[in-house]
């Protein structure tokens, strides 16, 4: 099967490693894929974080939102040249706010519009306070949403929003991130551990590009509050966050227990990963998949993360992953520390994480056949 791959996705983090990802697994299934985005497929390194918002600062709100719609017509031209060239059987489209390219078209030309959804982006920019458009930006929204053949949100927390847009349950369907083969492998978390000099230490461990509505800072006083020598955070990645949680560990006096790797590329994270002995989420928003998360849980890391909706979609607390209370200190430490003293509970909840994602078949393998099922089943349906 041929599918044109249509984006406006210029960031270098999670979301550039969905694609990658997705579509590297799609041709492993024999399929071909043309990328049609600002900068096709090539390779990127992944120090950039979620990008998009440098030319978002230097214009008005309303000049750049403009812009964004604007960016559908040459964005249109281009995906329809390619469509013309490559003959595609299906569009793959990761779905951005005011981008009608792909919905254009499909109109056009006739071909099965597959959306793929991770977050519902007017709600998201409104609360970020990046949106002055509202009403044209949901009205935008709901169309490419509903032009879609079949719309893929990457949790059911999200796949609400879709169906307040007006879609129909019956095209809908909940992917949400997976896992590549390397954080299913047993790779070695000891080489770290050694570079960092925590042989002897418990690692708790985040990764990705930190914020501050991680809250990550409650790790740290989590650590000066328990008062054990041998507590470490190893936060691997950057981020705008991270000077505030540099300085805060010197104020609490556990700089030593405290390691920032800085960013670490897609080929060395799941050694970075399997030298965790606690794998956090401390927050997360409340319709994502986090990509994190799935790769905590294909390396058997023992997780802790709030128990809102979406993470309870795919963990269970005492089962695979240690829950608390969305928003509340005292639940998260409490948390926290049931898996610092608990050896057993970290060993038991990992392995049943890992089991539980090998059985749901959470991979990026996986995800591919459920988009290959879904794209067949749209074209079997244009006969």
């Amino acid at each position: 099967m041929k599918f044109l791959y249509s984006h406006r996705t210029r960031a270098s983090d999670g979301q550039y490693v969905h694609i990658r990802e997705l579509t590297n697994a799609l041709k492993a299934r024999g399929h071909s894929i043309l990328m049609a985005g600002p900068e096709g497929d090539e390779k990127k390194s992944l120090d950039a974080g979620s990008g998009g918002r440098g030319l978002r600062s230097l214009f008005p709100a309303r000049v750049y939102e403009c812009a964004e719609y604007g960016y559908s017509f040459p964005a249109y031209r281009r995906l329809a040249a390619a469509a013309k060239s490559f003959a595609p059987d299906v569009i793959y489209e990761r779905y951005n706010l005011f981008y009608h390219a792909g919905a254009w078209v499909k109109d056009k030309i006739g071909l099965p519009l597959i959306m793929e959804v991770n977050a519902p982006l007017v709600d998201e920019r409104s609360a970020n306070g990046e949106l002055a458009l509202k009403k044209w930006g949901r009205s935008s929204e709901n169309e490419i949403w509903r032009a879609a053949d079949h719309v893929l949100p990457v949790t059911d927390a999200l796949a609400d929003y879709v169906r307040r847009a007006g879609v129909p349950e019956n095209k809908i369907t909940i992917i949400p991130n997976g896992v590549g083969e390397e954080f299913l492998a047993t790779p070695n978390g000891g080489e770290v551990r050694a570079r960092y000099g925590l042989e002897s230490k418990l690692v708790l461990g985040f990764t990705g590009f930190v914020r501050d509505w991680h809250g990550v800072d409650r790790v740290l006083k989590f650590i000066a509050g328990e008062r054990r020598a041998d507590l470490h955070l190893l936060l691997v990645g950057n981020g705008p966050e991270r000077d505030n949680l540099e300085t805060l560990a010197r104020q609490l006096k556990i700089e030593n227990q405290f390691t920032v790797t800085g960013v670490v590329q897609r080929e060395e994270m799941a050694s970075h990963v399997a030298a965790f002995d606690i794998a956090l989420q401390p927050a997360v928003v409340e319709y994502a998949s986090p990509l994190k998360l799935f790769e905590y849980m294909g390396l058997a890391r023992a997780i802790l993360a709030p128990a809102s909706a979406n993470i309870r979609e795919v963990l269970t607390d005492g089962e695979d992953a240690v829950l608390f209370t969305p928003g509340n200190d005292a639940a998260f430490a409490e948390a926290l520390r049931r898996l610092t003293n608990g050896n057993v509970l970290r060993e038991k909840i990992g392995r049943v994480a890992k089991a539980n994602l090998i059985r749901n078949d959470r991979t990026w393998a996986g995800n591919a056949a459920r988009v290959e099922k879904i794209a067949n089943e749209l074209l079997e349906e244009q006969k």
